[in-house]
């Protein structure tokens, strides 16, 4: 795939490009400033932008705020955003739009090559690729949690959703037969009360009504 990397801290970004070109991955560009990620993305609309929160001009959420407007303006393109915290209002603003093609790792998930590989691929065909601690650490925007009514293994299941695995996925990952992950998330469909709908993922919507529900003591 095509890729553009953009992080102000020198060593991981070379890194990463080393990294890539060894899996086989087209590195477009490796960039340390917001203003020229957009600049590269515009000229090269690569498959995916790998994109750190806190990059120059201003080190605060510059990084961030160029990954929404690549959403915004080139939805073709995958996003996935690098943070050494869980940010909230990128979990929510990502899941806007077409609801696909984007992931969010803390940055310590790097050095796991295999799961940043794994999500970077995930992005780059379509899917949603979310950290685990991310998952756990959003606060809860709802007033009742909507996940109340949903079985332990149906949260089990829900939660693996939202690492972005398959019906297969999570059947190999639970130890159980993909028959069962699919009742489990027809399930999990009509207890959150997600209609079939032309043109929306029940899939997204379920996974969005997890991280609404999330908080550090929403698991137990």
């Amino acid at each position: 795939m095509r890729v553009i990397l953009a992080d102000d801290a020198t060593l991981l970004r070379e890194g990463l490009v080393r990294l890539l070109a060894e899996e086989g991955h087209e590195v477009a560009a490796a960039v340390g400033d917001a203003p020229s990620l957009l600049s590269e993305v515009d000229r090269h609309r690569p498959g995916v932008a790998v994109v750190d929160v806190r990059m120059p001009p201003t080190h605060t959420d510059d990084g961030l705020r160029a990954a929404l407007e690549i959403r915004s303006r080139f939805p073709e393109v995958g996003v996935l955003v690098l943070s050494q915290h869980v940010e909230k209002r990128y979990a929510v603003e990502r899941i806007t739009g077409d609801r696909a093609r984007v992931g969010c790792l803390l940055e310590d998930r790097v050095v796991q090559v295999d799961e940043f590989l794994d999500a970077l691929e995930r992005v780059a065909r379509g899917g949603v690729a979310l950290d685990p601690e991310v998952v756990r650490r959003l606060p809860s925007t709802a007033a009742r949690d909507p996940l109340a009514d949903l079985a332990p293994r149906e949260r089990d299941v829900l939660d693996q959703m939202a690492q972005g695995r398959t019906n297969a996925g999570i059947a190999a990952h639970l130890h159980v037969s993909q028959s069962a992950v699919d009742k489990h998330v027809n399930s999990i469909f009509g207890k959150l009360a997600l209609p079939r709908a032309t043109g929306c993922s029940r899939r997204v919507l379920a996974v969005l009504r997890y991280l609404e529900s999330s908080s550090d003591g929403g698991r137990g």
